[in-house]
């Protein structure tokens, strides 16, 4: 399998937030594979990833707001990269769920800058969302970073405004911010609809997305740990935002297909009309969940490329692979 490139040597100590997460505790493995000091921040003890023979310090901060307590994390660090943040809530009991989600996405990453421009932080990396672009694409024109952002939800609108008191933030401090907007993140240790998704291929169950013809930008979670250090380490990075992806668009059913090969497991896909899943997932009360396996959602990671000289160490297929060798090794 292709090694990702490593970090330049002398590179001083980085702050991860949500260390604990998906995309975190693949993160910080990854830093200290490459000896940086790790400052891992968490909510809790409970929190924090462990990382055999490897030592980082570890910091608990509570719920993140406006009015969390960073300095202990934030002594001599040269990089904070800010994954931690209010994500999608299955079963919404807010009661304005919009408030929710800017108290911690907008208030607390704005927080978070301030504290760190004036502990001396060089860089703040924030990991945002493609939402902030929008939901779908249409006529295979993939979303920029030149688009008018569109976020159609709370959790969408609440990053697009973190981006936007970032920038304050940097024009104020000086602070350096970069921007990126992942995709959907696959890979091993991956939830909720694509672990679903990997369930149900595993099982050989017949799935009716055969006729669709949708595309879809995704993002292998080795992918965005390497993109991520780009980020945090590129001097012609600051101050700018990134669209990341794999750069291998694939539709719904070439997907399925894809993670069957790898799975060993057998591809049953059957035609039906798009219109009729839909009206299904409208009675089931799945539209959402339906709609993202119907729509397209393509993503031009061309501007990172050009910038950055930064190209995906790992193809959507070696992607693919690791993450069902992480599957079958635990439902095995």
């Amino acid at each position: 399998m292709i090694q990702p490139k490593m970090m330049q040597s002398g590179f001083g100590k980085v702050v991860v937030t949500g260390a604990s997460g998906f995309v975190g505790h693949a993160l910080c493995g990854r830093l200290l594979d490459e000896g940086i000091g790790v400052i891992a921040v968490g909510r809790s003890k409970s929190d924090f990833p462990s990382f055999a023979d490897r030592s980082f310090t570890q910091i608990q901060v509570g719920e993140i707001g406006p009015s969390t307590v960073w300095a202990a994390a934030l002594d001599g660090v040269e990089v904070v990269i800010h994954l931690a943040a209010r994500v999608h809530v299955m079963h919404e009991s807010a009661l304005d769920p919009l408030a929710e989600f800017r108290s911690v996405n907008t208030a607390g990453t704005e927080h978070l800058a301030r504290c760190a421009a004036a502990s001396g932080v060089k860089r703040m990396v924030y990991v945002s969302s493609i939402k902030v672009n929008g939901e779908q694409t249409h006529d295979g024109q993939a979303f920029s970073e030149s688009d008018i952002p569109a976020p159609q939800d709370p959790y969408g609108v609440s990053k697009w405004e973190a981006e936007r008191a970032l920038h304050r933030v940097s024009s104020e401090t000086g602070l350096e911010i970069v921007i990126v907007r992942p995709p959907l993140v696959y890979g091993p240790g991956v939830k909720g609809n694509f672990a679903q998704m990997l369930k149900v291929v595993a099982r050989g169950m017949p799935l009716p997305f055969g006729s669709l013809r949708n595309q879809r930008s995704l993002i292998y979670l080795g992918n965005l740990v390497d993109a991520l250090i780009a980020c945090a380490t590129h001097s012609a990075a600051a101050g700018q935002t990134y669209l990341v992806c794999d750069g291998e668009d694939v539709s719904t059913p070439g997907l399925l297909r894809e993670l069957a090969v790898a799975m060993h497991a057998p591809s049953r896909l059957l035609p039906c009309p798009a219109t009729l899943l839909r009206l299904a997932g409208k009675l089931v009360g799945k539209s959402q969940q339906v709609e993202r396996l119907l729509g397209s959602l393509q993503v031009d990671g061309g501007k990172m490329r050009h910038d950055l000289n930064w190209m995906p160490p790992y193809s959507l297929r070696q992607g693919l692979q690791a993450t069902a060798d992480w599957y079958r090794t635990r439902h095995t």
